[in-house]
């Protein structure tokens, strides 16, 4: 950590802020939760890609971090991390050649795979290495993003891996991400618990042919509070409760969700220019926020009723309502559209208790890309 006091409104600006005190109660929430519900957590640091972060994450009880891509594996492993599941596959040469070394340094780390050819592929690259590789069969859900097709499919590649002298097959992962946005309550809670029940069916075929399935990996935050009916996953991997950003705020005030995570992930931005009627331009444009959701929504520095557009790559605009200004210097703050790509485009979060800040936290797995 590279410590630091100070003035939350003096920070440079545009600026990524973390609230350490919801931070700390979203990792607490959580823990609770799966701890009640019998589950492990294990999160995705595809989210905040924070080396500090995924330490406090398993202090408070996480088995572990999900890694999206390889990169980001190495860099949370040179952190000091040492239980991680790289949740898509790895299939390049040079990948594999990166996975199996990154094997050799770490005590456990796990990898998916939804195809033989993958499986053969990393199975001579372990055996080169003679150092057993741990593998989850990724099964497809649903979203037809990554994963076998459930059945016979899935369950031959499971027996390929089990079969395969260094490679251990560990169990199976499954994400349902098509599903973590739906804005009703019942749908989502619907659709996820027969994704659940696709799952559960894989599991039992794979016991019934005596195929070891000790982990069954997967979730969402977006179905947090619905998956663990279907007592069939043994981890949960929500990645974005810590910081709650817009999409998922407006799933949570979706009918009948329950969701007692805070947003505590902000961009806090400068009023650069004002000399246009109801018109202001911060300092914070497509280079400071996701732009694959709608555009920020403003929380605090700005007139009730003022609303946040993009004004190029550096500049943001803010459309003020009649006989509203904002003067140069005005500081704004506003929640993440999606929080992801957002943390991707920073260095640091700047971690704050109330006005005050209090650290900066490195972010290590920034642009891990491969």
């Amino acid at each position: 950590m590279i410590g630091k006091k100070g003035s939350r409104a003096a920070l440079p600006t545009p600026a990524l802020v973390l609230d350490l005190d919801a931070f700390e109660r979203n990792v607490a929430r959580m823990a609770e939760h799966c701890k009640v519900s019998n589950l492990s957590i294990r999160p995705h640091a595809k989210t905040h890609k924070c080396v500090t972060i995924a330490k406090a994450q398993i202090a408070a009880g996480a088995v572990g971090q999900c890694c999206a891509k390889l990169g980001e594996a190495e860099a949370m492993a040179a952190g000091g991390i040492e239980n991680i599941l790289i949740t898509s596959p790895v299939v390049t040469a040079q990948g594999i050649e990166r996975l199996i070394a990154l094997n050799a340094k770490m005590p456990d780390l796990m990898v998916v795979a939804d195809n033989p050819v993958n499986a053969r592929a990393l199975a001579a690259a372990a055996g080169e290495k003679k150092r057993v590789l741990k593998v989850l069969v990724d099964l497809d859900v649903g979203l037809h993003r990554t994963g076998i097709r459930p059945g016979e499919d899935a369950l031959a590649l499971a027996e390929l891996i089990d079969a395969a002298e260094f490679l251990d097959l560990r169990g199976l992962q499954a994400y349902a991400g098509h599903l973590m946005h739906i804005h009703d309550f019942a749908e989502r809670r619907e659709k996820s618990l027969a994704a659940m029940q696709v799952l559960g069916d894989q599991r039992d075929a794979l016991k019934a042919k005596g195929l070891p399935c000790e982990i069954v990996s997967g979730g969402g935050t977006g179905t947090y509070n619905i998956d663990p009916e279907a007592r069939v996953l043994t981890e949960l991997q929500g990645g974005s409760y810590v910081f709650m950003d817009k999409q998922y705020h407006d799933v949570a005030l979706g009918n009948g969700a329950n969701f007692p995570f805070e947003t505590s992930l902000f961009v806090q931005m400068s009023v650069v220019s004002a000399n246009t009627k109801n018109l202001a331009t911060t300092d914070a444009g497509f280079k400071s926020f996701s732009t694959d959701a709608e555009p920020p929504k403003l929380l605090s520095g700005a007139p009730e009723g003022a609303g946040y557009f993009f004004f190029g790559d550096e500049q943001g605009g803010v459309l003020l309502p009649d006989g509203a200004s904002l003067p140069i210097g005005s500081v704004l703050t506003a929640m993440t559209p999606h929080c992801d790509p957002t943390v991707n485009l920073y260095d640091a979060y700047h971690v704050v208790r109330g006005d005050t800040l209090v650290d900066i936290w490195p972010i290590e797995a920034r642009g891990k890309s491969a």
